[in-house]
């Protein structure tokens, strides 16, 4: 079976998304990165790019501006093993982010939150009934 695998595209930022979301997942952590050399297409030393885990992600610094970033009809959906993680998440992603749908006891879900981040990455969170 192909391997599906989530790919975020930013602008500059993507190491430094790399690292937030490294530190807020526990037991993931950045598997490889290709930078950017000199006279590349990208600035030197950005991220061309790389890959993250506990569930693999890819990532690139564009050099290209575009006309579109990311949208929340894609979302990173997690589900949390306790309340104290949710919150924690929760907290952490809104911290410079947009609340979608606050954290709440929803018909499908014990606890619910729907953010997107200070890097326009959009995340639910859910805590199971």
């Amino acid at each position: 079976m192909m391997k599906v695998t989530p790919f975020l595209m930013f602008e500059g930022n993507a190491e430094e998304a790399m690292n937030y979301y490294t530190s807020l997942i526990e037991g993931s952590k950045i598997t490889s990165i290709v930078r950017y050399g000199a006279n590349e297409s990208g600035t030197e030393g950005s991220v061309m790019q790389a890959t993250f885990t506990d569930q693999e992600f890819m990532c690139i610094d564009s050099n290209v501006k575009h006309q579109f970033t990311f949208t929340p009809s894609f979302s990173i959906f997690l589900t949390c093993d306790s309340e104290e993680e949710i919150d924690r998440l929760y907290s952490s992603l809104t911290d410079g982010g947009q609340v979608m749908m606050p954290l709440g006891d929803y018909f499908f879900s014990k606890k619910f939150g729907w953010v997107s981040d200070k890097f326009g990455v959009s995340w639910q969170l859910t805590l199971p009934i």
